[in-house]
């Protein structure tokens, strides 16, 4: 499927709705869901906010979508919700990459989800989780959760705490395979097999490392100290890698990035990083730019 049949029929098609057929009755979340979105190209369009070159796209932090609904308070690198940019639809299949702060206490009530791989990663705090398929777990730092929504799931979200908010990304990736049955798997991974490395986190495979989803895509972590290199070799030919850097600077290739910017790259084999500061962590997404 070439790109422009893709963003018709993958990206804006009823696979974007958070809620789908199999779970109509059931009344929408008006935060945590995604928006019937116009068909727009995927790089031809005038770039006001986004700076994009042939090969690769810059989100500076400051440029991303932001909610505050009191007791949420959400970076959107993506339009989600009533968050809506023309520039910012997806990254390939990566649909959604929140930022999210919840108050203590407070939390994302049931609501539902088809279709999608939805990728949960704890940064501070406790997040505690429940859904329609009778798993109920708290999440926290060192903790991968991951859904595949498939026919349909229902669930809620969290803070465990009532003294601290939680933080976590909540990221998004349309699968590969459509209507398979919803599954949920959690691991915790050791914070210091990622010091000056990247750490394997999300592959296509059961049998790999970190957790899997319906997708040929791969995830990575990395906690860096100063002037720290490394080499991102992509894993499979056609795929495109957005960085997401959580804390610190670093330079990718010949690009800068300080804490929160993100960073896509296309058309590449090889990709050079190097720490610029200490306490650099980095979160890095690999994943088909066409469905």
């Amino acid at each position: 499927m070439d790109r422009k049949t893709f963003l018709k029929k993958g990206l804006f098609g009823t696979a974007i709705l958070a809620s789908g057929g199999a779970l109509t009755s059931v009344v929408k979340n008006e935060i945590d869901e995604l928006k019937e979105l116009e068909i727009v190209g995927f790089n031809h369009i005038e770039n006001t906010q986004s700076k994009m070159n042939a090969q690769a796209v810059l989100h500076k932090a400051n440029t991303r979508g932001h909610a505050n609904h009191g007791w949420l308070d959400s970076h959107h690198t993506f339009s989600f919700a009533n968050y809506y940019n023309p520039e910012r639809m997806h990254f390939g299949v990566l649909r959604v990459l929140n930022d999210d702060v919840v108050a203590p206490g407070r939390g994302f009530g049931t609501h539902p989800h088809d279709n999608m791989e939805i990728i949960s990663i704890p940064l501070d705090g406790d997040l505690q989780h429940k859904d329609s398929m009778g798993n109920v777990a708290t999440i926290r730092q060192g903790d991968i959760q991951v859904m595949s929504a498939g026919t349909g799931i229902q669930h809620s979200e969290f803070n465990a705490n009532a003294d601290k908010p939680v933080k976590f990304l909540q990221i998004w990736v349309f699968p590969n395979k459509r209507n398979v049955k919803p599954r949920y798997d959690q691991i915790t991974l050791s914070l210091e097999d990622r010091k000056n490395k990247l750490q394997q986190i999300l592959s296509p495979s059961a049998d790999d490392e970190g957790v899997w989803i319906h997708q040929d895509a791969w995830f990575h972590l990395g906690r860096f100290d100063k002037s720290i290199s490394t080499t991102y070799s992509l894993k499979k030919s056609g795929n495109g890698v957005y960085f997401f850097l959580l804390s610190g600077s670093l330079k990718i290739n010949d690009t800068t990035l300080e804490a929160r910017d993100g960073f896509g790259i296309w058309d590449t084999e090889n990709i050079e990083i190097q720490a610029l500061s200490d306490k650099t962590e980095l979160l890095v997404m690999e994943v088909p730019m066409v469905l």
